[in-house]
């Protein structure tokens, strides 16, 4: 790990911190989710859920995810064995690679990448072989090449990453992209780790559709997602990676040596949620929607170009147009000068060149905050 750092995430926090700006930076809300969940969780921690729940997770939540699981894409997991408790997404993603990927394995990833993935890949001694999504001809989202994604399937392949809807790009996979990635895992033998934590936050009426759905995928594929996005909670860390018995096992068999289980009385409050709050998560998006476009106009109105989002909490922003060409230099600089904090994306990618110009900033704030955020960037801009 002596190529892994501090994470860009926890610098701009820190340096956010130190000159009292406003963090865009990082992804979590400044608003909690659903009251009935907040309180549930303090009833249960009253009632005594305090102690370790079981290894694979609450039943009730394990049941829970693979209803809701069931209701909005069809896919049916047995919550006794396919369906898994997890200390966040995180963990689960990395108790997945650790389980699956032997060293000198391939993974196969879409550059920009969620940072963790590239560390827990390095872990597990395997390589990375990152794809990259670049915007589409008309320049609405990021989207690969066919052909460079099957050039990067060798016989050494043995895991590709799907991460949809897209941090940092908020591209939602669509479903001929992902079918050419199902039929490469197909006839390549090749196991596929869906990052889904923002399933429910997709806009403009743009679907999410699993991966697993596809002909052919179910039995190949772990799906990881997440009650943090979903109901901002995002401090919680209650996660669930779900699939076929045998590879759920296998997560199972390494997970219970690195965080063995999660918040009892959480799992329960998220139980729940998923049962009852899934009106507040379709209100809640709609709110998202609206905070992208304050967002996105903002930043547009200081300078920037700025992408369109299809879901997740960001928005990717191209700061040439302002004369510059160095994100990482750029937001270590505009966090004292503007007091606002963004991540630089070229920290996403394999090759930092692919996305030096570019610098993602989170909506996921109160509207007070992005307008705020938004005049502090045109003037500074005005300098």
């Amino acid at each position: 790990m002596s190529g892994f750092g501090e994470t860009i995430f926890a610098e701009m926090t820190r340096l956010a911190d130190q000159a009292g700006a406003i963090n865009l930076g990082q992804g979590f809300p400044d608003t909690d989710g659903p009251r009935s969940l907040l309180e549930g969780a303090a009833r249960y921690v009253r009632e005594g859920g305090n102690q370790y729940p079981p290894g694979q997770g609450r039943a009730e939540l394990r049941a829970a995810v693979a209803a809701d699981r069931a209701q909005r894409y069809g896919l049916a997991y047995d919550p006794d064995t396919e369906v898994y408790v997890t200390v966040g997404a995180t963990a689960g993603i990395a108790a997945s690679v650790l389980a699956l990927v032997e060293p000198g394995d391939e993974v196969v990833l879409f550059e920009p990448m969620y940072d963790s993935y590239s560390a827990v890949i390095a872990l597990a001694q395997g390589v990375r072989r990152p794809v990259t999504l670049r915007p589409s001809a008309d320049g609405a989202r990021y989207t690969f090449d066919p052909d460079e994604l099957a050039a990067a399937v060798t016989p050494r392949t043995r895991m590709i990453i799907v991460n949809t809807p897209h941090n940092p790009t908020g591209t939602v996979f669509t479903e001929e992209e992902l079918a050419l990635i199902a039929q490469l895992c197909r006839e390549n033998d090749v196991i596929a780790l869906t990052d889904e934590v923002y399933e429910h936050l997709t806009f403009d009426g743009v679907a999410h559709l699993p991966l697993a759905a596809l002909p052919g995928m179910a039995e190949r594929t772990l799906s990881v997602s997440s009650a943090g996005k979903t109901f901002s909670v995002t401090g919680w860390k209650i996660g669930w990676v779900m699939g076929p018995e045998p590879l759920v096992r296998a997560v199972r068999t390494v997970n219970q040596f690195l965080t063995y289980t999660a918040n009892g009385a959480q799992q329960l409050a998220v139980a729940d949620a998923l049962r009852g709050e899934l009106d507040w998560v379709r209100a809640h998006r709609d709110a998202l929607q609206a905070k992208r476009d304050r967002l996105a106009a903002g930043l547009a109105a200081a300078g920037f170009a700025v992408g369109r989002t299809q879901g997740s909490y960001f928005v990717m922003a191209d700061i040439r147009p302002l004369g510059h060409d160095d994100g990482v230099a750029f937001v270590r600089s505009l966090v004292h000068q503007a007091g606002v904090a963004a991540v630089p994306a070229q920290v996403f990618y394999a090759d930092q060149n692919e996305g030096r110009h570019l610098v993602r900033f989170a909506f996921c704030k109160r509207d007070e905050v992005l307008d705020e955020a938004a005049a502090r960037l045109r003037a500074w801009g005005r300098r």
